[in-house]
């Protein structure tokens, strides 16, 4: 089924809309490229690394809008490394967590089998659909969110519902999910997604009250592993540096990714417009299309960065392979999720105009298929 010719006229400008790790602009890696011999190979505790570092972290802030006392750290190791890091200096005894799909199961796995704390608590909903938030008894100290769940192209809303800490996994929602940091205590994300960079490096922007909870459950006898310790992550992002040695390019792309951000939208509010105008095109053409309709059943949890499209009549497999083969890639469905579909990358680092092109390309292929 490869054998499907999309005209040149239809193509996107690229045909890069993974979910995962986003498409990389040809302007960050020209920056990069032109930087390489003053940053690569050079001491990340060094001026010309911590000015990226600091440049990088300034412009999450602005970004960001953060509240005041708000900062942001940085750390090597991806969510799955900060989770643990939060099972060690974050959960103080009991964690409540919203689960919508495999990658924000993750989270409560790690701290069930913490021994140090208690059983945590769990509420879930069927693939597709978002959990209700719940009331959480007094022994739950930290509530654990996931913005966006990549696996299914649900978005979840952000609230804070007592005085237990809001963590919230923005893996893939930071930088195009509306997001009130004054609602939350702990915003960490990995910067390969909305950032348009690469893995590696996870960002967390904390509030006042994470940090005195980080700092004060270092200090007790709770066993901490250095590569894991929090208060190390507050202490050398202060000074604009890691504890280990970062990967210095991931730095640097994010960087530029932030700065082009700020300067075509000003802030996150802009961004989410943006984000929105480029969902409503890609659920809009689905709704319209007879053999498509959007996984996500409720408009309002349908994500603006990852878009899930159910295919009916047509299969999935044919459609991305014959995609693929005219050079239109990462449009797989989830593997584990089992279903008929399309799942697309809507970062703000895929323009409109590519995502225009991108509908057009499946109409020509679902139209030669059947």
């Amino acid at each position: 089924m490869t054998d499907v010719t999309i005209p040149t006229n239809l193509l996107p400008a690229d045909g890069r809309f993974g979910c995962g790790p986003s498409r990389v602009s040809d302007a960050a890696m020209a920056e990069l490229a032109s930087v390489g011999r003053t940053l690569m190979g050079t001491s990340h505790r060094q001026a010309p690394v911590r000015d990226q570092v600091r440049a990088l972290r300034e412009g999450m802030l602005t970004l960001f809008g953060a509240p005041a006392g708000y900062e942001v750290l940085l750390t090597v190791g991806g969510a799955t490394a900060f989770w643990d890091s939060a099972v060690f200096g974050l959960i103080e005894q009991r964690s409540q967590h919203y689960v919508l799909g495999e990658f924000s199961g993750k989270f409560a796995t790690a701290a069930r089998t913490a021994p140090w704390l208690s059983e945590p608590l769990v509420v879930a909903s069927e693939p597709g659909t978002r959990p209700v938030p719940a009331a959480a008894p007094s022994d739950v100290d930290t509530h654990a969110w996931t913005h966006n769940e990549t696996s299914t192209g649900v978005m979840q809303d952000i609230r804070r519902l007592d005085d237990a800490l809001v963590l919230v996994d923005g893996t893939s929602a930071a930088g195009g999910l509306p997001v009130d940091l004054a609602e939350v205590d702990v915003y960490y994300f990995s910067l390969q997604k909305g950032f348009a960079s690469d893995g590696g490096l996870t960002v967390a922007i904390v509030s006042p009250r994470a940090i005195e909870r980080i700092q004060r459950i270092a200090a007790s006898d709770r066993y901490i592993p250095a590569f894991l310790d929090l208060a190390g992550v507050i202490d050398n992002s202060r000074k604009d540096q890691t504890y280990n040695t970062p990967a210095v390019a991931t730095v640097v792309l994010a960087r530029h990714q932030v700065e082009a951000m700020v300067a075509e939208h000003g802030d996150l509010t802009g961004v989410v417009a943006s984000q929105q105008v480029k969902a409503d095109h890609l659920y809009g053409w689905a709704e319209s299309r007879a053999w498509a309709q959007p996984f996500v059943e409720e408009q309002e949890a349908r994500s603006l960065v990852v878009a899930t499209v159910d295919l009916v009549g047509v299969e999935a497999d044919d459609v991305n392979a014959a995609l693929r083969a005219n050079g239109i890639v990462d449009t797989e469905s989830y593997r584990k999720l089992g279903r008929n579909q399309l799942r697309i990358g809507l970062f703000p680092a895929v323009p409109l105009a590519d995502l225009e092109a991108f509908t057009a390309c499946v109409d020509h292929v679902v139209e030669a298929l059947t």
